[in-house]
């Protein structure tokens, strides 16, 4: 039996891979609930859990990283609308090559991104977009007695860790130490938003600074709002008032800002005084707003599609999305990069042995194609020798196979035309002898001439066309080299043309192609010249 190798050259185990090796424990390292360590979050401690991120134990900024996603509506918005554009896109699957097994291979593959789970699958395979990376755990089934992926399981980014040694390899906590990931288990996806350590390429570890900054705004914001929101409420007593007649005033006015309503002796009254705080408030929203405007650019690339309160034309809203384009296709090529290194590889190999080469996996939206410019080329093509399989051209075209009992379209063939581009009136239909019933045919001889040859030796006779012809022609040359203007040359033509005897002319024509039309309709033999 072969040993199969994984895409690092580590032998596999069929074993392990019927269970889950990195399902969640209650007492264990991998439990699924978190601490929130937005609470409390000042420059010092998010300070210490960025370099304890790059020491080995990213725990404490992985789940800060997750609550910036809950907390940070504007972030969660730009970063969701990210990944589900990329794992919105066309999935398409190319087979090696043209061989029969080749295509089989295909065909597996195309059969496993079809699944309606698929796209959810990819969603969390582009987690890694905001955290450096992601690991899903490919669930393989046995019971139809071949591996078949039955589902993609996202597990927390708490639950893994980078070797001391390259911090690259990923390693899986374990209450016994952190274990490699088993071969042909993984789909381990790496986001390249920036060079780096996969730990420093996630965009949240960019975006944690201005999540602090607008946390600190927000909180300032709230607390002038609660502050200088409302009106003053200002309590006036008389110079007689006593000490229990001024704590009745003050706890009216207390209750005014907290229940709205309140009672006071006559001989009180309260007051309110109106808190004019124009422009004070525009700070703390301009500076949130300009944070915001930062991680747009930082995770889409621009702010056009985010930022409505400016103005912004036709071409500036095309550059942006030139720009998100850019970022769209990066993400998809390396998400594909993942999908055909972890999962196209073990699944083949699995059911089918090592192959030199596997299908590939495409992700992007197709490539806009010129249909009208492209098929007058395929003609110009075909018209100059070259060869188009038919199999191109419908791929091109989104046009299936036909099946074997489909009626086919066909070309209508249209009857041609005259010179004045009208069609000429139709010949009536060749009637057929009944079957069974002989027909005499005429043995053809070589020396044989039907109606057609009869009628333009006719033509070609001394009283035919071509002497009527060659009697204008004749003596011209000497009488043009004669003429000194143009008026004078059409003069001397149309009065040589006078002596053409058109009647004559047209007599002989009509005739030949009247006997032509008898010849074709008493379905007369032809010479072999025809």
């Amino acid at each position: 039996m072969v040993q199969l190798l994984d895409q690092y050259g580590r032998p596999v185990s069929t074993a392990s891979l019927k269970r889950e090796q990195a399902a969640p424990t209650t007492m264990g390292v991998r439990r699924p609930n978190i601490e929130h360590q937005a609470s409390g979050l000042t420059p010092g401690k998010l300070g210490r859990m960025l370099r304890t991120s790059m020491n080995g134990d990213p725990q404490a900024y992985l789940e800060l990283a997750e609550d910036m996603e809950e907390r940070d509506l504007h972030y969660a918005g730009v970063l969701g609308s990210r990944k589900l554009q990329v794992a919105g896109l066309d999935v398409t699957v190319e087979a090696a090559s043209d061989k029969a097994e080749d295509e089989a291979n295909a065909d597996m593959i195309r059969a496993f991104v079809k699944r309606d789970a698929f796209e959810t699958e990819l969603i969390d395979i582009l987690d890694a977009t905001g955290k450096g990376f992601s690991g899903t755990e490919i669930i393989w089934d046995t019971s139809a007695s071949q591996w078949e992926p039955v589902a993609l399981k996202w597990r927390d980014p708490r639950w893994f860790r980078f070797s001391e040694i390259d911090g690259e390899t990923p390693l899986l906590r374990e209450t016994s130490g952190d274990v490699p990931l088993a071969p042909f288990k993984w789909v381990f996806h790496c986001a390249k938003v920036k060079s780096g350590l996969p730990i420093r390429g996630g965009i949240a570890r960019a975006v944690c600074w201005t999540f602090l900054f607008k946390s600190f705004t927000q909180k300032d914001w709230a607390i002038f709002a609660e502050a200088y929101g409302q009106p003053l409420r200002l309590g006036k007593y008389g110079p007689g008032a006593s000490e229990t007649d001024k704590e009745v005033l003050m706890q009216a006015v207390a209750n005014i800002g907290v229940d709205y309503s309140a009672i006071v002796p006559a001989s009180m009254a309260v007051e309110f005084v109106k808190a004019d705080i124009s422009g004070s408030h525009e700070l703390y929203e301009k500076r949130a707003d300009w944070l915001d405007r930062q991680v747009s650019k930082l995770v889409l690339g621009q702010t056009g599609t985010t930022d409505m309160s400016g103005s912004s034309g036709y071409a500036q809203a095309k550059v942006h999305d030139g720009v998100k384009s850019d970022i769209e296709c990066s993400d998809a090529k390396q998400l594909a990069a993942s999908l055909n290194r972890d999962l196209v590889r073990p699944y083949i190999d699995l059911n089918r042995g090592p192959q030199k080469a596997y299908p590939t996996i495409r992700i992007g939206r197709p490539e806009a194609v010129d249909l009208d410019k492209w098929m007058g080329n395929v003609k110009t093509f075909v018209s100059m020798g070259g060869k188009v399989g038919m199999s191109v051209v419908r791929d091109k075209l989104g046009i299936e196979d036909p099946g074997d009992d489909e009626e086919l379209l066909g070309q209508r063939s249209e009857p041609p035309k005259d010179d004045q581009g009208k069609q000429p009136p139709a010949l009536p239909k060749r009637v057929e002898p009944p079957i069974g019933v002989a027909v005499h045919r005429p043995q053809m001889r070589s020396d044989f001439k039907d109606d057609i040859d009869l009628s333009i030796e006719d033509m070609l006779a001394e009283d035919g066309f071509v002497p009527a012809v060659d009697q204008i022609i004749e003596g011209l040359d000497a009488k043009l080299a004669a003429v000194s203007t143009v008026e004078e040359a059409r003069q001397m033509l149309a009065d040589h043309l006078r002596q053409l005897d058109v009647e004559a002319l047209a007599s002989k024509l009509a005739q030949a192609a009247f006997a032509a039309r008898l010849a074709g309709m008493g379905n007369e033999p032809l010479s072999d010249g025809i």
